[in-house]
C-alpha cells in the first residue's frame, strides 16, 4: 500500500474515532443539560410552589381559627394573604409541573382539597362567627373542618413525597449523566492518546526510519563509498527515491569512470604536448643557432658583393645583389621575430610588478628612429603598473607604437597613449590619426602572416599584431580594434590590474 493510502486510512479511521468520541460526548452533554434542566425548572421550582401553596393554606387555617376564638377581625388578615398567596403558589404550580401530568394530578387533588375546607368550613365559619352563631360553629363545622384541613395535609403529603421521589430520581439521573459524560471523556482522551501514540510509531515506521536509511546511504555515497548500493525499505514513494538515488548513484559513477578516462587521455595529451613542446624548443634552438648562423654569413657576403661591384657590374646585377640582400634582410627578421612568437606564454614565473610607463617610455626610445623620420608626435599618458614580464610588455608597446607611427599617412602621424580603470582590469588605449584600419579587417591584422597592404609600401613581417594578441591573452588580458573610431585606428587592450590597487 502506498504512503498516501496509508496516512488517508489512518486519517479516516482517526476522523471516525474523533467522531465516534465527539458523539458520545455530545450525547452526554445533551443527557446531562436535559437533567439539569428539569431539575432545576420543574422539580426544584415544583417542589418550592408546593410548599408556597401548603404554606397559603395553612396561614388561612391559622386567621380562620383565631377569628373564631377572638372574633377579631385582624386575624382575618392572614386569611385574606393566605388567599391571594395560594392562588399564585396554585398558578405556579400548574405551570411548572405542566409536562408532568402525573404530578400535576397530585398538586391539582392538593388543591382541590384546600379549596373543599374553604368552602366548606372557612367561609361557613366566617360568616357564622360574625353572625354571632357560635353554637353552629362548634356543632356542625369544627369537626368537618378539621377533618378537611387533615385530608389538605395529607393531599400535600402524597405530593410533598411525590415531588421528593421525582427529586432524589433526576438527581440521580444528573449524577448517573455527569458519571457518563467523564467516562466517555476519560475513553474518548485514552483512545486519542492511543490513536496518538499509533500515529507516531506509523509514521515512524513508514517514514522517519526509511528517510533515516535513505540519509545514511546517501551520506555514505556522499562521503566517497561510490560503491555503495542505496536500497531503501518502506512505502513505494520512498522506495521510488531511493531508486532515483541509486540512478544517480550509477550515473555519477558512470561519469567518474569517463572522467577519470578522460583525464587519462589528458594525460596522455599533455604528455604529447610536453613533448612536442620540447621539440619546438629544440626547433628554436636549431633555429636561433644553426640556421642563424649560415644566414648571417650569406647576409655578410651578400652586403660586401654589394658593396664591391656595385656599379660595376650590368644593372640587373645590382638588381640581383639588392634582391639577395632584401630578402637575407627579410629572412634574418622573419625568424628573430618567429623566435619571439615561440618564447611567449613558456612560463609566468618572472612576472614581476611592472610600471607600464617605463615600458611604453623604452619601446619609444627603441622607435625614436622611425619617430624622427616620420616626424611623429607620440604622447604618453599616465599609466599603472601591472604584474607580468617586463620583457615581452616592453615588446608589447614596441609593436603597437611602431605600427601607429609607420601607418602614420602622408600626415605626420600623431599618436595618444592612455589608461584607465575599467572594473577588475585596466584598459589601455593607443589612437593615431594614420590610415586606420576597415572594421571588415579589425580580426585579421591580428592573425600571424596578414597583411593588408603590399610590402614594398609598409615594411614588416606581419607578425607584430599576432606577436601582441599573444603577450596579451598570455597577462590574462584582451586586444581588439575599436570599430568605432574613423579618425584613424585606435588599438585597445586589457590588463589585470593588482589586487587592492586604486584607479588614477
Amino acid at each position: 500500500m502506498s504512503l498516501r493510502r496509508r496516512l488517508t486510512a489512518l486519517f479516516i479511521l482517526g476522523t471516525v474515532l474523533v467522531g465516534a468520541v465527539s458523539a458520545v460526548a455530545a450525547l452526554g452533554i445533551v443527557h446531562l443539560t436535559d437533567t439539569r434542566r428539569v431539575l432545576l425548572t420543574q422539580v426544584d421550582p415544583a417542589s418550592l410552589s408546593a410548599d408556597e401553596l401548603f404554606a397559603a393554606y395553612l396561614d388561612e387555617e391559622t386567621g380562620i381559627r383565631g377569628f373564631i376564638l377572638s372574633r377579631n377581625t385582624a386575624f382575618l388578615e392572614p386569611y385574606l394573604t393566605g388567599i391571594h398567596d395560594q392562588q399564585v403558589a396554585a398558578g405556579r404550580l400548574a405551570s411548572d409541573l405542566r409536562t408532568r401530568p402525573d404530578l400535576l394530578a397530585l398538586a391539582l387533588r392538593a388543591d382541590a382539597a384546600g379549596h373543599s375546607w374553604n368552602t366548606s368550613f372557612a367561609i361557613p365559619a366566617v360568616l357564622s362567627t360574625k353572625a354571632g352563631d357560635p353554637l353552629r360553629i362548634q356543632q356542625e363545622l369544627l369537626g368537618p373542618g378539621k377533618a378537611s384541613f387533615d385530608e389538605v395535609r395529607a393531599r400535600f403529603a402524597i405530593l410533598d413525597a411525590a415531588l421528593t421521589a421525582e427529586r432524589a430520581s433526576t438527581g440521580a439521573a444528573l449524577s448517573d449523566a455527569t458519571t457518563e459524560l467523564v467516562v466517555a471523556l476519560v475513553v474518548g482522551l485514552v483512545l486519542l492518546v492511543a490513536a496518538g501514540l499509533a500515529l507516531e510509531r506509523s509514521l515512524r515506521k513508514w517514514v522517519v526510519d526509511p528517510l533515516a536509511g535513505l540519509g545514511a546511504s546517501v551520506r555514505r555515497v556522499a562521503g566517497g563509498e561510490l560503491t555503495h548500493s542505496v536500497a531503501v525499505e518502506g512505502p513505494p514513494e520512498i522506495r521510488r527515491v531511493g531508486s532515483d538515488v541509486e540512478a544517480m548513484r550509477l550515473r555519477i559513477v558512470s561519469e567518474l569512470d569517463q572522467v577519470a578516462a578522460a583525464r587519462a587521455d589528458l594525460d596522455d595529451r599533455n604528455r604529447d604536448l610536453q613533448r612536442s613542446n620540447e621539440e619546438l624548443e629544440q626547433f628554436a634552438y636549431v633555429a636561433s643557432h644553426d640556421l642563424q648562423e649560415p644566414l648571417r654569413k650569406v647576409t655578410s657576403f651578400v652586403q660586401l658583393l654589394q658593396q664591391r661591384y656595385e656599379h660595376q657590374l650590368d644593372p640587373r646585377a645590382d638588381e640581383y645583389i639588392g634582391f639577395a640582400v632584401d630578402g637575407a634582410r627579410r629572412m634574418q627578421a622573419l625568424i628573430d621575430d618567429l623566435l619571439t612568437f615561440s618564447r611567449v606564454g613558456r612560463t609566468t614565473e618572472g612576472f614581476a610588478t611592472v610600471p607600464m610607463g617605463e615600458c611604453a617610455a623604452n619601446a619609444l626610445t627603441s622607435l625614436s628612429d622611425l619617430v624622427g623620420e616620420t616626424g611623429a608626435t607620440v604622447r604618453i599618458g599616465p599609466l599603472p603598473a601591472v604584474r607580468g614580464d617586463r620583457v615581452l610588455l616592453t615588446s608589447l608597446w614596441q609593436n603597437l607604437l611602431g605600427n601607429a607611427v609607420k601607418f602614420g599617412g602622408d600626415e605626420p602621424p600623431r599618436v595618444d597613449v592612455a589608461a584607465h580603470r575599467d572594473g577588475p582590469a585596466w584598459r589601455f588605449e593607443v589612437t593615431d590619426t594614420g590610415i586606420g584600419i576597415e572594421p571588415r579587417h579589425a580580426d585579421r591584422v591580428f592573425v600571424i602572416f596578414q597583411r593588408l597592404h603590399a610590402r614594398d609600401a609598409y615594411g614588416g613581417t606581419g607578425i607584430g599584431l599576432a606577436l601582441c594578441r599573444k603577450i596579451v591573452e598570455f597577462h590574462g588580458g584582451a586586444i581588439w580594434v575599436d570599430r568605432g573610431y574613423t579618425g584613424g585606428a585606435r588599438l585597445c587592450f586589457t590588463l589585470p590590474a593588482i589586487p587592492g590597487e586604486g584607479s588614477h
